[in-house]
């Protein structure tokens, strides 16, 4: 199946900041491009670390409030995250305020991957870096849900072509498939049960696809197959020994 790639959603035109980059250009940036982070590059325009609005509101907690009592000893500065914070408050360049190491993507990575990375990391956005590191897009959170616009026909037409026709070799109309608002119903019936799996499976990994109704019947149960008996042959193959 070919996913969508991360080069096909991300921008190109990319606000970024440099090691150097003062504090308050860095929330200009921000400010005026109405965005939520930059990447920070090299003068290579390799990434070499990310700055979010987080890192901005927690210098400026950290930052001594001139009419709060002094403290005499604070145990969290001891502490590795205490030590973080106590430099990001006297940050005063994009260098110093930065996460890192960055969190990136590829552009020939798939938008899944991306999302997933994402809702893994916990972050908004991603740069985008090719081979040797160097910032060539941004992709973010809304990029990523342009794959849910993908029309109806266009998933249906995959699911025909691909997972019907090329995984498991059906012919077009042995099978019944109707796509509603991203979700996908497959009805008929096939020869084997691990037919039917394959072709839940396949169809769920497919760009724009919500939800699969799983309305499959089968005649045999291959289930439990003993090796050396008949089995299902060519691309199917390797689906088998995923699931």
């Amino acid at each position: 199946m070919k996913h969508n790639k991360v080069g096909s959603v991300m921008s190109t035109d990319v606000v970024r900041a440099s090691y150097g980059t003062p504090f308050k250009e860095v929330a200009r940036l921000l400010a005026d491009h109405g965005i939520s982070g930059l990447p920070v590059v090299d003068e290579d325009e390799k990434v070499i670390g990310v700055i979010s609005e987080t890192d901005l509101i927690a210098r400026q907690a950290e930052t001594p409030d001139p009419y709060e009592p002094k403290r005499r000893f604070r145990v969290l500065a001891l502490t590795r995250g205490g030590r973080r914070r106590a430099a990001k408050a006297a940050a005063r360049t994009a260098g110093q305020l930065m996460t890192e190491p960055p969190v990136t993507v590829s552009a020939e990575d798939t938008i899944t991957s991306a999302a997933r990375t994402m809702a893994q990391r916990r972050v908004e956005r991603l740069p985008v870096v090719e081979e040797e590191d160097r910032l060539v897009g941004i992709v973010t959170r809304r990029d990523l849900l342009q794959v849910f616009l993908r029309p109806d026909a266009e998933i249906r037409d995959e699911v025909v072509e691909e997972v019907l026709g090329r995984a498991l070799w059906l012919p077009a109309r042995s099978i019944d498939v109707s796509v509603v608002e991203g979700v996908v119903t497959l009805a008929g019936q096939v020869e084997r049960k691990s037919e039917t799996e394959i072709a839940v499976s396949m169809t769920k990994q497919i760009d724009g696809v919500v939800a699969v109704v799983d309305n499959l019947t089968y005649r045999l149960d291959d289930s439990h197959v003993q090796p050396g008996e008949p089995a299902l042959h060519g691309v199917a193959d390797d689906w088998l020994r995923r699931l």
